[in-house]
């Protein structure tokens, strides 16, 4: 019982110190919407609000709590009074797990897209909103306090529920930066060998041949089951930089090279095509033809991702070469570009160019193996001239002969 009392006793005392810091004070009125502060950072939201008008209407930091969890304590705000204004502050972690603690809601939103992206592909935000609200102090029926509310709202690219842990970049991985140039997502892309994605690619020094088939992956770590990965738009160029003076298309949504292959993309958190092979016509005279591959990617909810895969069952393929002008639209705000490591290709050997004209080894050899043919097959015909020249004169002689006797 005077513990109680103690304690009430003392919160008495704080509340009287802290309405004296605020008498006189500005801010000491009633709450307006303009007291409220949201920074939507990258990684955490950020809020703070004036405290003297909280303490105006009745009421005090204690009472204030995100989402009206006032039983949690990580939902609750932090005191500054050296702050001038005082202001009390409250901040939580972008990812799904703090969103959901405190209450906060998290709605995806789709937009049309644009630059490069708009004819096919839609763009995705998330919505993060809540509220902060005060707890009545009183016990009885009725209540002189008017209620304190304040509401936030932020808006990201859906990218931003990722984990912001940042890839070493090893082999044929690059780790992702956004528009801004900081690290928003966990993709990576790897080159496999086989249909089955187990053996890493590994190229020789003297370079793949042409039409080698590279089985490409993109994939997203530390993600929840909640998002799959998209892939809109890829293509090669002969710079490791994305925006590039020419590129190759691999496919742009439906719309694939012939040599490309469409495998799993949007179903999970990791998808999947190939292609062959080939030569920029830009190396023609060179010895080796070496260029980068790069994906235009984002994230998806497994519930929404359906809608934003097309058809692709018909045959739609298309090559197109694109100029520097039409990259620069290829950087859109809700995604991200991975790349690979420098594919290197040579030419077919036995058709390698030198000055003075063409090598020719396996053409000789060639020649070399129809001549010992022809000339097997000429000694069997000469063989079988001789023997049916000598069979017809020794039939005429012995004819002759029993000619001879018959008269004698």
């Amino acid at each position: 019982m005077w513990l109680t009392l103690l304690i009430h006793q003392l919160a008495l005392i704080l509340l009287a110190q802290a309405q004296n810091a605020c008498t006189g004070h500005s801010t000491f009125r009633s709450p307006a919407n303009s007291d409220i502060e949201v920074l939507c950072g990258p990684q955490r939201v950020e809020m703070q609000i004036l405290l003297c008008p909280i303490y105006f209407n009745g009421y005090n930091e204690s009472l204030l709590s995100l989402n009206s969890q006032h039983s949690k304590h990580e939902c609750k705000g932090t005191p500054d009074w050296s702050a001038n204004p005082p202001v009390v502050k409250f901040n939580f972690s972008i990812t799904e797990e703090a969103i959901n603690a405190c209450s906060s809601t998290m709605i995806v939103t789709q937009e049309t897209g644009t630059g490069a992206f708009a004819d096919f592909s839609s763009v995705q935000h998330v919505n993060i909103s809540g509220m902060v609200c005060s707890k009545d102090p009183s016990d009885g029926a009725i209540t002189y306090h008017q209620e304190v509310m304040y509401k936030f709202s932020c808006r990201y690219p859906l990218q931003y529920l990722v984990n912001n842990t940042q890839m070493s970049v090893a082999g044929v991985s690059l780790a992702v930066k956004d528009n801004n140039g900081s690290f928003v997502s966990t993709l990576s892309m790897h080159l496999f060998s086989d249909h089955g994605y187990s053996s890493i690619l590994r190229i020789p020094q003297g370079g793949l041949e042409l039409k080698t088939r590279i089985f490409v992956e993109v994939k997203a770590s530390n993600l929840t089951n909640r998002f799959n990965v998209v892939l809109d738009r890829c293509y090669a160029t002969t710079s490791p930089l994305h925006v590039s003076t020419a590129s190759y298309d691999l496919f742009v949504g439906c719309n694939r090279d012939d040599q490309t292959i469409l495998g799993v993309n949007g179903v999970q958190q990791e998808a999947r095509f190939s292609f062959e092979t080939f030569r920029f016509i830009e190396h023609a005279v060179d010895s080796h033809s070496t260029y980068y591959v790069h994906c235009a990617t984002r994230l998806c909810v497994t519930s929404i991702c359906p809608s934003l895969i097309q058809n692709c069952t018909t045959n739609t393929n298309s090559r197109r070469r694109r100029s520097v002008s039409d990259n620069q639209d290829t950087t859109v705000s809700d995604m991200a570009t991975v790349s690979s490591g420098p594919i290197t290709i040579r030419l077919n050997k036995g058709h390698l160019t030198v000055p003075g004209g063409v090598q020719k080894t396996n053409v000789d050899s060639a020649v070399l193996a129809v001549s010992v043919v022809a000339a097997i097959v000429g000694a069997l015909c000469f063989s079988l001239v001789a023997f049916i020249v000598y069979h017809i004169h020794y039939s005429n002689i012995s004819f002759n002969n029993r000619s001879l006797f018959t008269q004698g």
